[in-house]
């Protein structure tokens, strides 16, 4: 987020709306939530950027309680 000025959850809406066949849903109750969301497509992500957020490891959950989340991977 710092090297673009931007919010990691900016980023990350940007690095999804790249992605070819994937679509966005994020949640924009608030006026300045519904403003960083549109922020985002502004946000300048180079191939760098891309591969470093591609790396990142897909098989860590930072909420997984067991009575809510299925066994989906």
């Amino acid at each position: 987020g710092a090297k673009h000025h931007a919010s990691a959850a900016q980023v990350a809406l940007k690095w999804l709306l790249d992605q070819d066949g994937v679509a966005a849903i994020p949640k924009a109750s608030r006026a300045e939530s519904q403003q960083a969301n549109l922020d985002a497509l502004k946000v300048p992500l180079d191939d760098e950027d891309r591969s470093a957020i591609a790396a990142l490891p897909k098989d860590q959950r930072l909420v997984n309680p067991a009575a809510f989340a299925p066994d989906w991977d």
